[in-house]
């Protein structure tokens, strides 16, 4: 039973999570991991370059900002009241028992859908780091998807055995990952500036660092949200904040120094993947299609040689990448797993996803639940649309980190909006600032969600089987229609379960913090909670 929330009516459980287990350097390491920075560039620069082509870096800079912003309102609530449920509880408390619940939803929907790249995308390296070219770049090949889905059940196995483990895990595979990636931008620069590079290249220049330089708006937005989905994954930090030390103040400081640690390595290996290839549709241009989805994999070659030191260094490199979605696929399980098992607690979710195994202190069943779903949404996305349906997963994403990272930012705001007037710096820091980046999120993603509509052309599409036959783009029906999932089921469970629905278990404001833990008063099903 959580002892965080004096207005909630808990679930008795038989074990609480394991607390103290995580310091701040084990916190960001969950939280650098949990964005999986290898995997993410892969997967993704290639599809930012090809919207805002050589502005690219500037992308970096400017989807960090609202990133930074949102940190922070996650830092100042999280002080307050170090809920494992994060934006869940906080939204709840903003907004209401309706916008609370569709925030932990959007949060549990954005790790589904990456799941099954990030399995893909392991299993895939794996046969490319031992030779099996063939396999490797056959995406929906049966031996991928079958080993994809062995790394889900050991990477939930792991999940499952404790947070200490996974974060010993977590620092083995992050040096791997960082160090490699350190290596590669530094190779490709140092090739940039002394003419050794492929055609197409040219050096670093301030231009790339404009941003009135990008062809249309949409483009912008498009590409913004994008590089928000690189950076995705620092809440990690939080989520498992009833398992750090300190748990009111490392876990906001970790998620702050997770964002400014990303932004660093990010903007470094931009700059000198754009300075090696360029930004063109052929050869090794970061647009071609043939790579768009698979940057690193398509560059190592060409950037570490084809001797005997560069065969060495392109098969770290697919260790990397190997290693970086193996990280992210079970930093992804952690926090999910915690937003289910607080919906529990908080009587939105039936209790089993509260169970806590008493022996490694984990929620069981609430991260079992998760790796068995994301074993089938992998199966059936790897078969729907010729597996297409997995890349464009990445872009869907985005909407639904957009919604629940701005829902944050806004909470913030809203529930210290009784302090502003009586402190400038309450204002700023705790209002102004995380609204902003709260904002900017939820109309980044609003407008994805709009012109998503439309299927682009490189892009599956669902036609509706009844006049007037319209053709539904696969952006929208992952990104749109998964959070619209969430409103009958949320209906159900009002049904079945009220307590939490009618808005008595979670008070509209913030609780006031102490300096203990203490556990909670549990109140009457239908009391309203103390005001």
């Amino acid at each position: 039973m959580l002892g965080f929330c004096p207005y909630s009516y808990p679930v008795t459980s038989p074990s609480t999570l394991r607390s103290g287990a995580l310091s701040l350097a084990s916190s960001v390491v969950i939280g650098v991991a949990s964005a999986g920075p290898a995997y993410s560039i892969t997967a993704t620069l290639g599809l930012v370059v090809a919207a805002v082509g050589l502005q690219s870096p500037v992308i970096v800079l400017l989807a960090f900002v609202p990133m930074l912003l949102v940190a922070i309102g996650y830092r100042d609530l999280n002080e307050v009241e170090p809920d494992p449920g994060t934006t869940f509880v906080w939204a709840t408390r903003a907004f209401g028992p309706f916008t609370g619940w569709m925030a932990g939803w959007a949060i549990v929907v954005s790790d589904l859908l990456v799941m099954a790249s990030l399995a893909q995308i392991s299993s895939q390296y794996t046969f490319l780091l031992f030779g099996a070219k063939g396999i490797g770049s056959d995406a929906t090949s049966p031996w991928v998807l079958l080993l994809g889905i062995v790394y889900l059940i050991v990477m939930t196995l792991v999940a499952v055995r404790g947070i200490d483990a996974s974060a010993r895990l977590q620092s083995s595979l992050l040096t791997i990952e960082f160090g490699m990636l350190v290596v590669f931008a530094v190779v490709a620069l140092t090739r940039v500036l002394l003419g050794h590079a492929p055609a197409g290249s040219s050096l670093p220049h301030w231009e790339w660092f404009n941003p009135f330089a990008i062809g249309s708006f949409n483009d912008f937005v498009t590409a913004l949200l994008l590089m928000v989905f690189i950076y995705w994954g620092w809440d990690s930090a939080v989520a498992v904040n009833q398992e750090t030390v300190d748990p009111r103040h490392t876990p906001g400081r970790s998620a702050v120094l997770s964002t400014i640690t990303l932004v660093g390595l990010y903007l470094l290996v931009t700059v000198a993947a754009q300075a090696f290839a360029g930004t063109g549709t052929d050869g090794l241009g970061l647009a071609n299609p043939e790579h768009v989805d698979d940057v690193l994999g398509a560059l190592g070659a060409a950037v570490f040689g084809e001797g005997m030191i560069g065969q060495v260094l392109v098969h770290l490199l697919f260790l990397m990448v190997l290693t970086s979605a193996a990280a992210s696929t079970q930093t992804t399980i952690l926090p999910t797993a915690r937003t289910t098992y607080s919906m529990a607690l908080h009587h939105a979710l039936p209790k089993a996803f509260a169970k806590i195994d008493p022996r490694y202190r984990t929620p069981v069943f609430s991260t079992w639940m998760f790796g068995g779903l994301s074993i089938v949404l992998y199966v059936v996305l790897n078969f729907a649309s010729g597996g297409r349906l997995i890349a464009d997963a990445v872009t869907a994403i985005g909407i639904s980190i957009g919604l629940y990272y701005g829902l944050t930012g806004v909470s913030c705001a809203w529930l210290y909006r009784d302090r502003f007037a009586t402190s400038p710096r309450t204002l700023v820091m705790k209002g102004l600032l995380p609204a902003a980046g709260g904002f900017a999120l939820l109309f980044a993603a609003g407008w994805t969600a709009v012109t998503s509509w439309q299927p682009a052309e490189d892009t599956a599409s669902w036609q509706l089987p009844f006049p007037p036959h319209w053709h539904i783009g696969s952006t929208f029906l992952l990104g749109v229609g998964t959070l619209l999932l969430g409103v009958p089921i949320y209906l159900i469970l009002a049904k079945v379960m009220p307590p939490f629905f009618r808005g008595d278990v979670l008070a509209r404001r913030l609780p006031q913090p102490s300096e203990t833990i203490i556990e909670s008063d549990a109140i009457e099903p239908g009391a309203v909670p103390r005001a």
